[in-house]
């Protein structure tokens, strides 16, 4: 199993877990089963490069993408890759590896991106 986290820096279980999911420098995926740790760069749109981040991953054969917190559109875009995705991590990569291990992270679905806006949308009707 690969997971991958958006990372600020290029010392593998050490880099920083980025904020921003798809503005950070370099991704951090970790095969799970080999204990392989690689490093590449964030070459999407938003880094003046193609594509977008999830369409990275996918070629990289990630399974999972664990970070703080991302927009609804990325959710979408990582499902319709079948990439799940898990938020609230922070700390190191190594951090957020364990914490997923743990099960102390959330999966990310439809639902929290928008959970505000179905809200209001529940109010309007």
């Amino acid at each position: 199993m690969k997971i991958c986290i958006p990372t600020i820096g290029e010392n593998g279980l050490d880099n920083l877990v980025g904020e921003h999911f798809g503005r950070v420098p370099t991704y951090t995926i970790v095969d799970l089963d080999t204990k392989e740790v690689k490093v590449i760069p964030n070459t999407s749109e938003h880094m003046g490069g193609q594509g977008q981040p999830p369409e990275i991953m996918a070629r990289e054969g990630v399974n999972v993408m664990v970070c703080r917190g991302l927009g609804r559109r990325a959710i979408m875009m990582f499902e319709e890759l079948g990439i799940d995705v898990y938020i609230g991590a922070s700390g190191t990569v190594k951090d957020a590896i364990d914490a997923f291990k743990q099960d102390k992270l959330q999966k990310a679905s439809m639902d929290d991106a928008c959970g505000q806006h179905a809200f209001r949308y529940q109010h309007h009707h």
